[in-house]
């Protein structure tokens, strides 16, 4: 399978995603919508994304039915799309001199400070995949963010250079698609690469459990089958965690 992908970009759009849904019936195969302004990003947990208009990489793939890939992912292994788009990321970093993380569920982080959210939406019609959006917010050439986000930082920061966004979205969607490959393929090997790339992974560190407000000191110890954050406490106890029952703090 090639890493091809038709792209679609558009000076201004509410969210990438948003197009993506609107778009989706009219579409075939592999899609990215991609936007030089949002003036409605949205990230997990029904947060804003910020970005500055033109300096960054704000885009959704579309995956739906008949790509080579939804296909062959049952509805209860969903959890490898996270893994593939994040994986990806992290491996178009790397290409460009940058070691980077992920934060679970799929957040790219360059020690503490964000660089990349991922927000993915499936369709499910029984124990199959029907459609998927993964829509994903890269600071590319941002200098200067606003100052209630608590701690971004871009590309272009970390290496000094500027970023032609059309390239760098063609070099990054190839990285992602190759990843989507392989969940296909080898996803035993997927998952080792995610695991390593786990941010905070047996580190000991502080976290808030939603569930109940407290805060503890746990270690990441990796993911259940389906995608829950395994979470070791003090007393030596596993814990599962899913999405939106935890909270990393970050000083």
């Amino acid at each position: 399978m090639e890493n091809m992908a038709d792209i679609i970009w558009y000076e201004t759009l509410d969210s990438t995603n948003n197009q993506a849904k609107r778009l989706l019936p009219e579409l075939e195969g592999t899609t990215v919508i991609a936007a030089r302004e949002q003036t409605s990003g949205r990230g997990q947990r029904g947060n804003v994304w910020k970005s500055e208009p033109g300096s960054n990489l704000t885009f959704s793939i579309i995956f739906q039915n008949g790509d080579g890939f939804l296909e062959n992912i049952p509805a209860d292994c969903q959890f490898v799309i996270s893994e593939a788009v994040a994986v990806g990321v992290k491996d178009f970093l790397s290409a460009e001199g940058v070691s980077s993380g992920i934060k679970w569920p799929n957040d790219i982080y360059v020690a503490d400070s964000k660089i990349c959210g991922i927000l993915i939406e499936n369709s499910v019609n029984g124990k199959k995949l029907t459609g998927c959006i993964a829509g994903i917010g890269l600071n590319l050439n941002q200098k200067v963010f606003p100052p209630e986000l608590p701690n971004p930082v871009s590309l272009s920061l970390l290496t000094g250079k500027e970023y032609v966004p059309e390239e760098a979205l063609c070099r990054l969607v190839a990285a992602i698609l190759a990843r989507m490959e392989e969940a296909v393929s080898s996803g035993p090997k997927l998952r080792r690469s995610y695991l390593d790339a786990m941010y905070r992974k047996d580190i000991p560190s502080r976290y808030t459990d939603f569930r109940n407000g407290r805060e503890f000191t746990g270690t990441i110890r990796g993911i259940s089958d389906n995608g829950m954050l395994l979470v070791e406490l003090e007393d030596r106890t596993v814990e599962e965690f899913a999405f939106k029952e935890i909270g990393y703090i970050i000083s």
